[in-house]
């Protein structure tokens, strides 16, 4: 994965020289990872900014908390790493004042990942600088996945096939939310460690799945994001999984979303459910290379419409190493697909105060098509306990 890192790091410079671009300050996590091949567990929340700044033809400069500056160096492709420290002459402030110089010429940033502590900092130290945003630039490059980066993700889909069995396993009348999340971690956890070993980079890798765990039940699956609780199962309940903020490997995160229901579904639910899976399918069976993004989302618009029903919600997003990465399924978006993008793909009806239908799934676009990353059964899912 290093390799790749260095790699795309090249071809980033060579599109910074393209855009007249003199220097990029990188801030955001998962673009960090996407070109210098590694990431921290405590940044910029806890008020400890790490940058990558990155010119069109010099070596790479990481700067990063005296702390962090150990894990970072064992981590990263990147030999030229500077520290920081929270007092003194040492500050980020002035180690980040030393290298970008006197005059750094036009300097780029992910506007909109711009953590408001160094945007606050470049509006009091250089107020007539403007700063250009090279958010399409990397948008572009992150679009296409290698098949080293599919293969990443494919592991994380066994992960989260993992974690939806521990999830069904843990399911019964009378037990409670947070044992069935519970039981997540612990099965997506134990699938992760099996794909790791204790040597050279992946050492810094975490088995450990985290994260609150998106679960409702009864009548709160129309909320849609709503948290596991202490709250018991009920004969009849639907429950929803939902793993989008918890399904991920190497800093490769994925969508993946199933339903459940507590020993029977009603002729009500079936019908949202299963209005929610053909949705979905036929997003997926309109995938392929050369069609528009919202192309796919009119194709499950199509499903709802025929059912009666109504949705608010896009079809579906592209994944990668950020949560929300471009292009998304959705009406307006008129990017072309192309082979090697990434997507989750859902189908989603709420019936508001009653009920909803879920189901999501992550998939790759390949030739001729596309292909799942995730695999679980799309179909009306029945807990007989």
């Amino acid at each position: 994965m290093l390799d790749q890192a260095r790699q795309r790091t090249a071809e980033f410079q060579s599109r910074l020289k393209d855009a007249g671009i003199d220097l990029a300050i990188i801030t955001d996590e998962s673009s960090i990872a996407y070109l210098a091949g590694f990431w921290g567990y405590l940044s910029v929340e806890f008020g400890r900014p790490t940058f990558l700044l990155i010119r069109p033809d010099e070596a790479p400069l990481v700067i990063t908390p005296l702390m962090e500056s150990e894990m970072v160096g064992a981590m990263t492709w990147v030999e030229n790493i500077a520290t920081w420290e929270d007092a003194g002459a040492r500050r980020w402030e002035n180690v980040l004042r030393q290298a970008i110089g006197d005059n750094p010429g036009k300097i780029g940033v992910e506007l909109a990942a711009l953590p408001p502590i160094v945007r606050n900092w470049f509006d009091d130290q250089l107020p007539d600088l403007k700063l250009q945003d090279i958010a399409p630039l990397m948008g572009q490059m992150r679009m296409i996945k290698s098949p080293e980066e599919i293969e990443v993700m494919k592991q994380a889909g066994e992960i989260a096939g993992a974690m939806m069995q521990g999830a069904e396993g843990a399911l019964g009348e009378g037990r409670p939310e947070y044992e069935a999340a519970l039981a997540v971690i612990e099965a997506g956890t134990r699938k992760a460690a099996g794909f790791l070993t204790a040597k050279g980079w992946e050492a810094f890798i975490s088995p450990m799945i985290h994260n609150l765990q998106i679960m409702q039940s009864g009548r709160d699956t129309s909320m849609v994001h709503r948290r596991a609780s202490v709250k018991p199962l009920a004969k009849g309940d639907p429950v929803y999984f939902c793993f989008c903020n918890m399904a991920q490997f190497k800093q490769y995160k994925l969508g993946f979303d199933r339903m459940f229901f507590i020993k029977e579904v009603s002729d009500e639910a079936a019908e949202v459910q299963q209005a929610a899976i053909d949705a979905q399918q036929a997003a997926i069976a309109a995938i392929r290379p050369g069609v528009t993004a919202e192309s796919i989302a009119q194709a499950a618009d199509e499903v709802y419409r025929e059912r009666g029903y109504e949705t608010g919600y896009r079809t579906g997003r592209s994944i990668g190493m950020a949560y929300l990465e471009s292009p998304e399924l959705k009406h307006g978006d008129k990017t072309v697909l192309q082979a090697g993008m990434t997507f989750a793909v859902d189908g989603g009806i709420s019936v508001d105060g009653r009920l909803g239908g879920r189901i999501g799934d992550s998939i790759a676009v390949t030739a001729t098509g596309s292909e799942y990353i995730t695999e679980y059964p799309r179909k009306i899912l029945t807990v007989n306990r």
